[in-house]
């Protein structure tokens, strides 16, 4: 199916005679248009939430009503769009996700009108298991471990013992949950899936960072605690 469908206008009149320029956006957004979400509407969403007025659970709620389309181009560009807003948009928007009991349900999503739609079906199921597992891990921890600084001074390696040990396991899950999308270059056919593809890549790279950060402080933290340094006067003692 390609370029705008009756039904896709037909909602974005319909956010348009309400005053909702967000929710058109939206709309705008999550076509039936076999392509990854335009540029434009992406960098008006993002840019709304660095405003103090926007509504932030309506934007998510239009997201989320997207996504129990019957259709697997809608549903995955609202799944991509929601991602993209994660990862661009301002902080509020991943807190109001966290904050929600329940988030994508599509465990069972299946598009039945086609074998392309059939087979993208499986990789809207896991990155929905994604996104709801980001969302579970900031309620966890109260940070994106993708956004937060990396490095010696980063937020991984200065954590305290407490915090660092129930952090880690929520760390694994997210990093295990995101390598379950698990597609393969021939499966990458489509500019929808090729979008959420590098959104995951790039979420992979910083989860790792911010893993790799976290191990070293465990170590650390077992080296200070197993190896006591000896007083250097007993040092110069035995020389």
């Amino acid at each position: 199916m390609s370029g705008q469908t009756l039904t896709d206008r037909i909602a974005a009149a319909q956010y348009q005679l309400t005053g909702s320029d967000m929710a058109r956006a939206v709309c705008k957004a999550t076509t039936h248009e076999v392509m990854a979400p335009k540029k434009k509407h992406l960098e008006y969403l993002v840019s709304a939430t660095n405003t103090t007025n926007v509504n932030i659970p309506q934007m998510a709620d239009t997201l989320f009503e997207r996504s129990t389309n019957a259709s697997w181009v809608v549903v995955f560009k609202a799944l991509t769009t929601t991602h993209h807003i994660c990862v661009h948009g301002n902080e509020r928007f991943i807190q109001y996700l966290a904050s929600r009991t329940s988030l994508f349900n599509l465990s069972n999503f299946i598009d039945k009108t086609g074998s392309h739609g059939y087979d993208m079906s499986t990789f809207i199921r896991r990155y929905a298991r994604y996104l709801n597992e980001k969302a579970f891990a900031y309620r966890q921890m109260a940070f994106d471990f993708t956004r937060v600084k990396k490095g010696a001074e980063g937020v991984m390696r200065t954590l305290a013992t407490e915090k660092l040990l129930k952090g880690m396991p929520v760390l694994q899950t997210q990093i295990d949950t995101l390598l379950e999308f698990d597609v393969h270059p021939k499966e990458l056919n489509n500019g929808i899936i090729n979008a959420a593809f590098l959104l995951l890549f790039k979420d992979l790279v910083k989860l790792f960072a911010s893993y790799n950060d976290g191990i070293i402080n465990l170590l650390e933290k077992i080296l200070i605690h197993t190896i006591p340094l000896k007083p250097t006067s007993t040092l110069l003692k035995k020389k």
